[in-house]
C-alpha cells in the first residue's frame, strides 16, 4: 500500500481521493496540506485523513510516501521539484507545466533524485480509447496518416478571481481543463507535436479566458492533425484515426467505431464505464512498487505542456510554431 498525501484538496482534489480512499489496496490518503483548515476539516475526517498547516509539513511527514498535487497549473512544477527533493513520488494533475522548459526541468529534477512521477491524463484509462491506441499502433488499419480529436463542455463554477477563469492560469481557454487531454491522447499515438498552428478567442463566456481555440498539428511521425475545444455547449468527445486501410473513432466516452477496410460496414462497439481516476492512482502506485512504468511518459508531459505554451505563441504570431 503506498500511503500518499494530497495539496490541493478543492473539488478535483477531492474526486482523486474519493476514487480510491477505502476503495483500493494499492494507494491510501493519509495526509493534506491544506492553508485554511475549515474548508477542507470535514472532508479530511469523513476520509481519515491529517491535515497539516502547509505543503513543507506535508513533505517532511515519515509516513507519506508520495503526494498528490492538485494545486494550480503555474505551480505544478515547483511544487513537483520540491516534493522530489524531498525524496517524495508525485501524482500531478494535469497539465503537468505551462511550458516546455519548466516541465523539462521538472523531469530533470525527479530523475536526478530517483522520484517516479504520474501525470493525471485519466482519459487514457478509458477502455474505448486503449483499444483505438492498440488498433492504430499495431498497424491493423495500416499506416496513420491524420488525427482529429475535440473535447468541449460547458466550464461549470468558475467564480470570478477563481484562478481556473484566470487567462494566466489557462492558455488557450479550455484547452488547459479539456482539450490538453486529447492532445495527451494523439501524443500517445502519434508521438511527439514537433509543429502547430492554433487560433483562439473570446465569444461567449464572461471569464477571462477563451472560450473556441483550435489548432493543427505536424507530429514529428510525419502524422497531421486538428484538435479543437469549446467551453460551453453540452460535453462532447471525439477522437478519429484515420489510417491508410481504415479508420477507427472514439466518441463519448464508451463508443467505439471500426471501419477495417473499403466497402466494408463500420463496426460499433460500446465498452463498459471505468473509474479512469483510481485506474490512473493506481497506476502511479504501481510504477512506484516495481511494476510498469506510468503510462504517461515524462516526454509525453513535456511534449504537451510544449503544445500548451505554443498556441500562445501561434496566437501571438498569427503563423506556425515549432515546438
Amino acid at each position: 500500500m503506498l500511503n500518499v498525501g494530497i495539496y490541493g484538496l478543492g473539488g478535483f482534489g477531492r474526486q482523486l481521493v474519493s476514487s480510491v480512499q477505502g476503495k483500493s489496496e494499492k494507494i491510501n490518503v493519509v495526509a493534506c496540506a491544506a492553508r485554511t483548515r475549515s474548508n477542507v476539516e470535514q472532508f479530511a475526517r469523513d476520509n481519515g485523513i491529517e491535515i497539516v498547516d502547509d505543503y513543507a509539513k506535508l513533505l517532511a511527514d515519515p509516513r507519506v510516501q508520495g503526494v498528490i498535487l492538485a494545486t494550480p497549473h503555474s505551480l505544478h512544477p515547483v511544487h513537483v521539484q520540491q516534493a522530489a527533493r524531498a525524496g517524495k513520488h508525485v501524482f500531478v494533475e494535469k497539465p503537468f507545466a505551462l511550458s516546455a522548459a519548466a516541465a523539462a526541468e521538472t523531469v530533470r529534477v525527479c530523475r536526478e533524485h530517483g522520484i517516479k512521477l504520474g501525470v493525471d491524463f485519466n482519459r487514457r484509462f478509458r477502455p474505448a480509447m486503449q483499444e483505438l491506441r492498440r488498433l492504430v499502433t499495431s498497424g491493423s488499419l495500416g499506416k496513420l496518416l491524420h488525427l482529429e480529436g475535440q473535447f468541449s463542455g460547458a466550464p461549470g463554477n468558475r467564480p470570478p478571481g477563481s484562478w481556473r477563469s484566470s487567462r494566466a492560469e489557462n492558455p488557450g481557454g479550455s484547452m488547459t481543463a479539456r482539450g490538453v487531454h486529447v492532445a495527451d491522447g494523439m501524443i500517445s499515438i502519434a508521438g511527439p507535436v514537433s509543429e502547430m498552428l492554433a487560433q483562439s478567442s473570446r465569444n461567449v463566456t464572461t471569464a477571462e479566458h477563451d472560450d473556441r481555440t483550435f489548432m493543427l498539428f505536424r507530429f514529428a511521425s510525419g502524422v497531421t492533425g486538428y484538435l479543437a475545444t469549446l467551453s460551453a455547449g453540452p460535453d462532447f468527445w471525439r477522437v478519429h484515426a484515420f489510417c491508410e486501410n481504415g479508420w477507427a473513432e472514439v466518441r463519448g466516452e464508451h463508443l467505439l467505431t471500426v471501419c477495417a477496410q473499403q466497402g466494408t460496414k463500420p463496426v460499433v462497439t460500446e465498452y463498459p464505464a471505468t473509474d479512469t481516476l483510481k485506474a490512473g492512482l493506481e497506476a502511479f502506485a504501481d510504477a512506484v512498487a516495481g511494476g510498469a512504468p506510468h503510462p504517461v511518459t515524462p516526454e509525453h508531459a513535456i511534449n504537451s505542456s510544449a503544445v500548451l505554451e505554443g498556441i500562445e505563441k501561434s496566437v501571438a504570431s498569427g503563423g506556425w510554431v515549432k515546438l
